[in-house]
């Protein structure tokens, strides 16, 4: 298995998108990584549609130095997430480090709060794209662009391109 030794985190919280967090976490476990998902608090959360999800752990919890990579879902969540201050703490230290932080859909509003957009290219479900924008990211619509450690895509549609970036990424 080619990713045996990463470790990646997810995060999540209530109203994840279903299929952006389980596609990825399931595809990179098919490759051989561990993966944790960290909450805000609560043990369990519901997805946007209705999918249950028990997380591992608390955001309270973690730490990036323990993880090789970090996996943002959309959703109504990052709604949610970008305002606990111990979350976006955790975004920059990958960021800091220089490690993959991989964000879908609507999940750009954690990188924006967390201040690590600016001057870096990226893409979102169009829906955010003013705010990345106004964030000062060079927004593409394409199914996943990657500049540097930030590797990002549109929707669940795209999600086939984002785990293969993300994957490579890690190799």
């Amino acid at each position: 298995m080619s990713l045996s030794k990463r470790r990646i985190l997810f995060f999540a919280a209530p109203y994840y998108e279903d299929l952006e967090l389980w596609y990825p976490k399931l595809r990179l476990e098919e490759e051989g990584a561990t993966t944790v998902v960290a909450g805000l608090g609560e043990a369990t959360y519901q997805g946007k549609r209705g999918y249950p999800l028990t997380v591992d752990t608390s955001v309270d919890q973690v730490d990036a130095a323990d993880f090789d990579a970090l996996v943002i879902p959309g959703g109504w969540a990052p709604d949610i997430m970008r305002r606990s201050e111990r979350l976006l703490d955790i975004t920059r230290d990958f960021h800091s480090a220089g490690k993959p932080i991989a964000f879908i859909c609507h999940a750009g509003w954690v990188p924006i709060s967390a201040g690590i957009v600016k001057g870096r290219r990226g893409t979102s479900v169009g829906a955010i794209r003013d705010d990345l924008v106004n964030a000062g990211m060079e927004w593409e619509d394409s199914p996943v662009v990657v500049d540097g450690n930030l590797i990002s895509s549109r929707t669940p549609a795209d999600l086939g391109d984002f785990c293969k970036a993300l994957i490579a990424a890690l190799q």
